[in-house]
Protein backbone atom coordinates (compact mmCIF):
# COMPACT_ATOMS: atom_id res chain seq x y z
CA UNK A 1 0.00 0.00 0.00
CA UNK A 2 3.03 2.23 0.75
CA UNK A 3 4.04 2.14 -2.86
CA UNK A 4 0.85 3.02 -3.97
CA UNK A 5 0.55 5.90 -1.85
CA UNK A 6 3.80 6.93 -2.77
CA UNK A 7 3.13 6.68 -6.95
CA UNK A 8 -0.34 8.19 -6.70
CA UNK A 9 1.41 11.33 -5.07
CA UNK A 10 3.84 11.69 -8.04
CA UNK A 11 4.04 15.23 -9.36
CA UNK A 12 6.43 18.15 -10.21
CA UNK A 13 9.36 16.78 -10.98
CA UNK A 14 10.88 19.01 -12.55
CA UNK A 15 14.64 18.74 -11.81
CA UNK A 16 16.87 15.83 -12.44
CA UNK A 17 21.00 16.53 -10.26
CA UNK A 18 23.67 16.19 -12.58
CA UNK A 19 25.85 13.57 -11.76
CA UNK A 20 29.18 15.27 -12.93
CA UNK A 21 31.89 14.88 -10.14
CA UNK A 22 29.46 12.53 -8.07
CA UNK A 23 31.75 9.59 -7.55
CA UNK A 24 35.05 11.92 -7.32
CA UNK A 25 33.17 14.17 -4.50
CA UNK A 26 33.14 17.78 -6.51
CA UNK A 27 29.83 19.83 -5.98
CA UNK A 28 26.63 18.39 -6.90
CA UNK A 29 23.80 20.53 -8.57
CA UNK A 30 20.54 20.10 -6.96
CA UNK A 31 18.83 22.05 -8.90
CA UNK A 32 19.92 20.59 -12.66
CA UNK A 33 17.88 20.51 -15.50
CA UNK A 34 17.29 17.23 -17.05
CA UNK A 35 16.97 15.93 -20.37
CA UNK A 36 14.69 13.05 -22.16
CA UNK A 37 17.89 10.85 -22.72
CA UNK A 38 18.71 11.34 -18.68
CA UNK A 39 15.36 9.81 -17.84
CA UNK A 40 15.35 7.36 -20.36
CA UNK A 41 19.16 6.23 -19.13
CA UNK A 42 17.68 5.91 -15.30
CA UNK A 43 14.32 3.95 -16.50
CA UNK A 44 17.12 1.62 -18.58
CA UNK A 45 19.45 1.14 -15.85
CA UNK A 46 16.12 0.16 -13.67
CA UNK A 47 14.65 -2.28 -15.51
CA UNK A 48 18.07 -3.91 -15.05
CA UNK A 49 18.16 -4.33 -11.37
CA UNK A 50 16.99 -7.49 -10.09
CA UNK A 51 13.67 -7.72 -8.51
CA UNK A 52 13.22 -9.46 -5.29
CA UNK A 53 12.02 -9.68 -1.69
CA UNK A 54 13.31 -7.90 1.06
CA UNK A 55 15.99 -9.80 2.93
CA UNK A 56 15.67 -10.47 6.65
CA UNK A 57 17.28 -7.78 9.04
CA UNK A 58 18.87 -10.28 10.84
CA UNK A 59 22.84 -9.24 11.60
CA UNK A 60 22.76 -5.63 10.33
CA UNK A 61 25.20 -3.41 12.47
CA UNK A 62 26.70 -0.18 11.02
CA UNK A 63 29.90 -1.35 12.17
CA UNK A 64 29.42 -4.34 9.44
CA UNK A 65 30.20 -0.93 6.92
CA UNK A 66 33.46 -0.23 8.83
CA UNK A 67 34.19 2.56 10.86
CA UNK A 68 31.52 5.78 10.30
CA UNK A 69 32.98 8.45 7.88
CA UNK A 70 36.49 6.99 7.16
CA UNK A 71 39.47 8.53 5.26
CA UNK A 72 38.74 6.34 2.25
CA UNK A 73 39.97 8.54 -0.61
CA UNK A 74 43.22 9.29 1.57
CA UNK A 75 43.23 13.11 1.26
CA UNK A 76 43.89 13.16 4.98
CA UNK A 77 39.97 14.42 5.40
CA UNK A 78 37.25 11.81 6.98
CA UNK A 79 34.02 11.33 4.25
CA UNK A 80 31.63 13.31 6.44
CA UNK A 81 33.63 16.66 5.82
CA UNK A 82 34.17 15.64 2.15
CA UNK A 83 30.85 16.18 1.63
CA UNK A 84 30.32 19.12 3.66
CA UNK A 85 32.60 20.57 1.38
CA UNK A 86 31.46 19.81 -1.19
CA UNK A 87 28.01 20.64 -0.69
CA UNK A 88 27.73 23.81 1.58
CA UNK A 89 29.01 26.62 0.32
CA UNK A 90 31.03 29.70 2.31
CA UNK A 91 32.11 26.99 4.32
CA UNK A 92 35.14 28.38 7.51
CA UNK A 93 37.88 25.45 8.49
CA UNK A 94 39.03 24.78 11.57
CA UNK A 95 42.39 26.10 12.00
CA UNK A 96 45.37 23.84 11.13
CA UNK A 97 43.15 21.00 9.81
CA UNK A 98 44.16 21.80 6.17
CA UNK A 99 40.71 22.37 5.39
CA UNK A 100 39.46 19.21 6.59
CA UNK A 101 37.19 20.02 9.31
CA UNK A 102 33.94 22.55 8.36
CA UNK A 103 32.91 24.67 10.82
CA UNK A 104 30.46 26.50 9.62
CA UNK A 105 28.91 26.56 5.86
CA UNK A 106 24.95 27.36 4.22
CA UNK A 107 23.28 24.25 2.44
CA UNK A 108 20.94 24.81 0.20
CA UNK A 109 18.89 21.76 1.05
CA UNK A 110 17.84 19.64 -2.02
CA UNK A 111 15.11 17.92 -0.19
CA UNK A 112 13.25 20.69 1.50
CA UNK A 113 14.92 23.67 -0.54
CA UNK A 114 15.24 25.31 2.65
CA UNK A 115 18.55 27.35 3.60
CA UNK A 116 20.32 25.76 6.61
CA UNK A 117 22.94 27.37 8.35
CA UNK A 118 25.42 24.76 9.90
CA UNK A 119 27.43 25.42 12.76
CA UNK A 120 29.64 22.60 14.04
CA UNK A 121 29.13 22.21 17.72
CA UNK A 122 27.92 19.54 19.90
CA UNK A 123 24.37 21.31 19.83
CA UNK A 124 24.61 22.26 16.11
CA UNK A 125 26.07 19.57 14.14
CA UNK A 126 23.04 17.89 13.26
CA UNK A 127 21.18 20.68 11.71
CA UNK A 128 22.95 19.18 8.45
CA UNK A 129 23.48 15.30 8.75
CA UNK A 130 24.81 13.17 5.88
CA UNK A 131 21.70 10.86 4.30
CA UNK A 132 23.11 7.68 2.28
CA UNK A 133 20.83 7.82 -0.46
CA UNK A 134 20.76 3.97 -0.08
CA UNK A 135 20.55 3.73 3.78
CA UNK A 136 22.70 0.80 4.99
CA UNK A 137 19.97 -0.83 6.93
CA UNK A 138 18.13 -0.81 3.25
CA UNK A 139 21.23 -2.11 1.30
CA UNK A 140 22.08 -5.01 3.98
CA UNK A 141 18.39 -6.46 3.66
CA UNK A 142 19.07 -6.21 -0.41
CA UNK A 143 22.35 -7.91 -1.20
CA UNK A 144 25.09 -6.39 0.75
CA UNK A 145 24.64 -8.98 3.77
CA UNK A 146 27.44 -11.46 0.70
CA UNK A 147 29.37 -8.79 0.05
CA UNK A 148 33.11 -8.61 1.38
CA UNK A 149 34.14 -5.62 4.13
CA UNK A 150 36.09 -3.77 1.55
CA UNK A 151 32.73 -3.45 -0.70
CA UNK A 152 30.54 -2.60 2.41
CA UNK A 153 33.10 0.22 3.45
CA UNK A 154 33.12 2.05 0.09
CA UNK A 155 29.49 1.42 -0.18
CA UNK A 156 29.43 3.31 3.05
CA UNK A 157 31.86 6.08 1.80
CA UNK A 158 30.72 6.62 -2.09
CA UNK A 159 30.22 10.07 -2.14
CA UNK A 160 27.58 8.66 -5.32
CA UNK A 161 25.65 7.54 -2.43
CA UNK A 162 26.35 10.48 0.06
CA UNK A 163 24.48 13.92 0.82
CA UNK A 164 24.22 16.48 3.05
CA UNK A 165 21.17 17.06 4.07
CA UNK A 166 18.14 18.88 6.10
CA UNK A 167 18.72 16.27 9.62
CA UNK A 168 15.38 15.73 10.90
CA UNK A 169 14.22 15.09 7.30
CA UNK A 170 17.36 12.40 7.22
CA UNK A 171 15.87 11.11 10.88
CA UNK A 172 12.46 11.64 8.88
CA UNK A 173 13.99 9.13 6.01
CA UNK A 174 15.61 6.57 8.62
CA UNK A 175 16.13 3.12 6.75
CA UNK A 176 12.92 3.65 4.04
CA UNK A 177 12.97 3.03 0.02
CA UNK A 178 11.43 4.68 -2.27
CA UNK A 179 8.55 2.83 -1.75
CA UNK A 180 8.14 3.95 1.49
CA UNK A 181 9.60 7.95 2.08
CA UNK A 182 10.15 10.55 -0.68
CA UNK A 183 11.90 14.01 -0.02
CA UNK A 184 9.13 16.67 0.42
CA UNK A 185 10.42 19.15 -2.32
CA UNK A 186 8.89 17.49 -4.84
CA UNK A 187 11.18 19.41 -7.70
CA UNK A 188 13.72 17.31 -6.33
CA UNK A 189 12.63 13.52 -6.38
CA UNK A 190 13.42 13.05 -10.24
CA UNK A 191 17.25 13.94 -9.46
CA UNK A 192 16.68 11.66 -6.04
CA UNK A 193 15.33 8.46 -8.12
CA UNK A 194 17.78 8.71 -10.52
CA UNK A 195 20.67 8.77 -8.28
CA UNK A 196 19.18 5.97 -6.07
CA UNK A 197 19.26 4.18 -8.96
CA UNK A 198 22.57 4.56 -10.21
CA UNK A 199 23.83 3.74 -7.10
CA UNK A 200 22.31 0.36 -7.14
CA UNK A 201 23.55 -0.69 -10.15
CA UNK A 202 26.95 -0.05 -9.57
CA UNK A 203 26.82 -2.16 -6.42
CA UNK A 204 24.21 -4.41 -7.71
CA UNK A 205 21.67 -3.84 -4.81
CA UNK A 206 18.70 -5.44 -5.99
CA UNK A 207 14.93 -3.83 -5.44
CA UNK A 208 11.13 -4.81 -4.40
CA UNK A 209 8.82 -4.79 -6.58
CA UNK A 210 6.97 -2.09 -4.73
CA UNK A 211 9.91 0.02 -4.90
CA UNK A 212 10.76 -0.26 -8.74
CA UNK A 213 7.35 0.52 -8.95
CA UNK A 214 7.40 3.82 -7.02
CA UNK A 215 10.83 4.84 -8.88
CA UNK A 216 9.02 4.09 -12.02
CA UNK A 217 5.94 6.50 -11.32
CA UNK A 218 8.49 9.27 -10.54
CA UNK A 219 10.75 9.09 -13.84
CA UNK A 220 7.52 8.14 -15.81
CA UNK A 221 6.32 12.10 -14.34
CA UNK A 222 9.43 13.61 -14.61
Amino acid sequence: MAGLAVVAALTGCGELEAQIGADTGTATDATGSHSKGDITDALKKLDKLAVKGRAPRTGFERDKFGPAWADVDRNGCDTRNDILKRDLSDETFKPGTHDCIVLTGILKDPYSGKTISFKRGQDTSTAVQIDHLIPLSDAWQKGAQQWTATKRKEFANDPLNLLAVDGPLNGQKSDSDAATWLPPRKAYRCAYIARQIDVKAKYDVWVTSAEKAAMKGILDAC
